[in-house]
């Protein structure tokens, strides 16, 4: 399907699905069609909410899902989840947990699997956001899945990240370590409602604290509950606008945006350029046999990748 579906254009669900699975699956056609959707891109507010396993994500995404739609924005929902062992699919399906917006046509809903990527996010995640974006909704939520300290991928996605933390939950120890909690732009302490949360509201606020010399924003930590109406939500979605009004005034919206788009290409030509040494290693020929040396020792890796690379490079001139 390398030309865009009208029904696309018109705002049709199923073929916004359509499009995502073409892109997740990679199947043929994906890359002329990223290249036709790229220049409708751009507009979609791109919020990253993440977090440690059990912290609430995917409750507090359906709480702001409400809160902007109470705005009349559109939104979408790229909700990450491990994979199937059996089938690779999504294993949570964070669907189920959102059903009250399965019939809203101003919110769409998608579940990715990992299917084995680390970081916390699918490898096509910034495909399918693409995809939504060039579809017209005002946001695109991520949800990662349940993060450490060193899965940090969302933090090269979205303009806003909000790190989500919940009391008695071991959260209290881990504000003071490195890694996520340095990537937030806001905190939620999620799930308020439970004892240690006046305490953990203390800790983050000291380690924020200590980094004051060196930080240009210092990130609000706000209380959140699903229950009781979604305590705090609509608080922590006008902390999200401070932080879009922030990067704006500042000029850093757009030269993130900038950066990210110059990284995105140098990853589709590191992506593209291991195809074509991948293709030529299959292939049985000097590569392969090269390779055979490697292994008895004969040649060592660093002058036999850089034959490998020159030859690449000598059939890409042929061309």
């Amino acid at each position: 399907m390398a030309e865009i579906p009208q029904g696309f254009w018109d705002g049709e669900h199923r073929m916004l699905a359509r499009l995502i699975s073409l892109v997740e699956d990679s199947l043929p056609g994906k890359e002329d069609v990223l290249r036709k959707l790229h220049p409708h891109t751009g507009q979609a507010y791109i919020l990253g909410l993440t977090g440690s396993p059990g912290a609430g994500k995917s409750s507090l995404v359906d709480s702001v899902v409400r809160e902007i739609r109470k705005r009349n924005q559109t939104v979408g929902v790229i909700a990450v989840d491990p994979s199937s062992p059996f089938s690779g699919g999504a294993f949570l399906g964070d669907r189920i947990r959102m059903n009250e917006h399965a019939m809203d046509d101003g919110v769409f809903v998608r579940s990715m699997a990992t299917r084995g990527s680390l970081g916390g996010l699918a490898k096509t995640t910034k495909e399918a956001v693409k995809v939504m974006d060039a579809f017209g909704v005002d946001w695109v939520i991520i949800e990662t899945v349940g993060v450490g300290q060193s899965e940090l991928d969302i933090m090269y996605i979205a303009d806003t990240t909000v790190v989500v933390l919940t009391p008695g939950a071991g959260d209290s120890i881990q504000s003071m370590k490195a890694g996520i909690m340095e990537i937030a732009d806001i905190f939620a302490i999620n799930k308020c409602d439970m004892p240690g949360t006046d305490t953990l509201i203390l800790e983050v606020n000291l380690m924020l604290d200590m980094q004051d010399d060196h930080i240009k924003w210092r990130p609000p930590v706000k209380p959140t509950s699903n229950l009781n109406k979604g305590e705090g939500i609509a608080e922590l979605l006008e902390a999200i606008e401070v932080h879009r009004n922030y990067l704006n005034e500042k000029g850093l919206f757009s030269e993130r945006r900038r950066e990210r788009t110059k990284s995105e290409t140098l990853d589709i030509v590191n992506h593209q350029w291991q195809e074509l040494v991948r293709e030529e290693v299959e292939r049985p020929g000097r590569v392969h046999d090269l390779l055979e040396k490697v292994a008895e020792r004969e040649v060592d890796p660093y002058t036999a990748s850089e034959s490998i690379i020159n030859w690449v490079i000598e059939d890409l001139k042929k061309v």
